[in-house]
């Protein structure tokens, strides 16, 4: 099932760790329309603007997948309106940079990128169909700090 023109369901449903431990990782409904709200005002933006192919690093999860990575317990991972990201060749810092700047988001948390490395980490962004905060983020895995 095709969200929108460079991503598909199955992109966010792959989860080697619900593979392997036999876990249903399928959304409902509401998960696959905020996924599509997601690709249509996020990730295929970042696809047309940069040229650049890339898949989620984590898409959807389950409730169970979620508990089982211990992810937390509000993620919006399990409601279909987050993703982890990175796109090859690119600095995640640029990247965090460019969303803020140039999308509608709820969340963006630059996770475990480590200045003068450019490819650490990865970009955890966030659509809500109802209510974008624009919270812009850094999280080094033990604090989040505002980024402005």
């Amino acid at each position: 099932m095709k969200l929108s023109e460079n991503f598909s369901l199955e992109e966010f449903t792959k989860s080697q760790t619900a593979t392997r431990l036999g876990i249903e990782n399928n959304p409902d409904m509401t998960a696959i329309l905020n996924l599509t709200a997601l690709c249509k005002n996020v990730l295929q933006p970042i696809r047309d603007n940069f040229g650049i192919p890339f898949t989620p690093n984590s898409g959807y999860r389950s409730p169970e997948l979620n508990t089982k990575i211990g992810g937390s317990k509000t993620s919006q991972h399990c409601k279909g309106q987050a993703v982890d990201i990175e796109v090859p060749t690119m600095s995640n810092l640029e990247l965090a940079n460019w969303c803020s700047a140039m999308l509608e988001f709820d969340q963006i948390i630059l996770e475990f990128y480590k200045e003068g490395e450019p490819s650490s980490g990865w970009v955890h962004i966030s659509y809500n169909v109802e209510n974008n905060r624009k919270k812009y983020l850094s999280f080094d895995g033990k604090q989040y700090k505002e980024i402005k």
